[in-house]
């Protein structure tokens, strides 16, 4: 980050003030990430170490009314699961060629599954934004606080990427995609196909091409399973951080939905553990 001071000698006060924009932006970032590194910090001391909150103050010399503001104040810990700052959702578009002037749109259980994210985010002291990737869906993975949704037939890159899951695997015939656990030889083809209202999801933090970082991926098998794995994500997130951390991982959860309301998802469960990937 660029020292405020030297912000202070740019003439041009409308660079400076872009500059000086941008910096707080930073900064901010900055200090919300640390106070929730620090707050977490102060829980593993009391949970793990044993110690009390009297002795957390002693050792960072403030009273014990101000640990205890800490631990019920500032960014949660489960927060560092999605990302440190504003969070980009990469949403996979398809073609609408309904129209004279055929587009790419986002369905409508995507764009649910991003709204029901981005209020996980904001819960915990995150924003978050969308885009939209159109066909041949070229996402950009090399960057932080990612998370790509929807499955490799509108991104097919996404299906290389996975290629450093060791457990699972996105694979398709001649009736379409499904999901594969390579530990237990298991095919997961969506019950959908069949008439049933339920979709399978896949879950996984993925290394980047440039191999700087992660990103949070989340597709399922229909646009069903891509929304019941947002919602999956959501209602478990502190679990989830508490189990993983940031750790690399996969999993396949199963989504049940109303079969009237097709974007309302009753209920989820996870169908394999959560698979941590070795080295990480």
């Amino acid at each position: 980050m660029q020292d405020p001071s030297e912000a202070a000698k740019i003439d041009d006060p409308r660079k400076r003030a872009r500059v000086v924009h941008n910096l707080i932006d930073e900064y901010q970032e900055a200090v919300n990430e640390l106070s929730r590194i620090r707050r977490e910090t102060i829980e593993d001391l009391l949970q793990s170490h044993g110690m009390s909150q009297t002795q957390v103050a002693d050792m960072l010399g403030m009273s014990r009314s101000r640990v205890s503001q800490l631990l019920s104040a500032g960014a949660r810990p489960e927060r560092a699961f999605l990302g440190t700052g504003r969070l980009t959702v990469a949403i996979g578009a398809k073609q609408e060629t309904n129209r004279e002037d055929p587009g790419h749109v986002l369905s409508v259980e995507a764009f649910t599954a991003f709204e029901i994210l981005a209020e996980a985010a904001r819960a915990v002291g995150l924003d978050a934004i969308h885009e939209a990737v159109p066909r041949p869906g070229h996402v950009d993975l090399n960057r932080p606080n990612l998370i790509v949704l929807t499955n490799p037939r509108l991104l097919p890159f996404l299906s290389q990427v996975m290629g450093a899951d060791p457990h699972i695997r996105y694979a398709l015939d001649d009736h379409g995609w499904y999901l594969v656990d390579l530990t237990t030889s298991t095919e997961y083809h969506s019950l959908r196909d069949i008439g049933k209202n339920s979709d399978y999801g896949y879950i996984g933090r993925l290394p980047r091409p440039d191999g700087k970082g992660t990103f949070l991926y989340l597709a399922g098998t229909h646009a069903q399973g891509t929304l019941g794995a947002a919602h999956h994500v959501a209602e478990h997130l502190a679990d989830l951080y508490r189990e993983l951390k940031t750790r690399r991982f996969s999993t396949i959860v199963e989504c049940h939905y109303d079969p009237n309301d097709q974007r309302k998802v009753l209920s989820t469960e996870r169908v394999t553990p959560l698979y941590r990937h070795e080295g990480t």
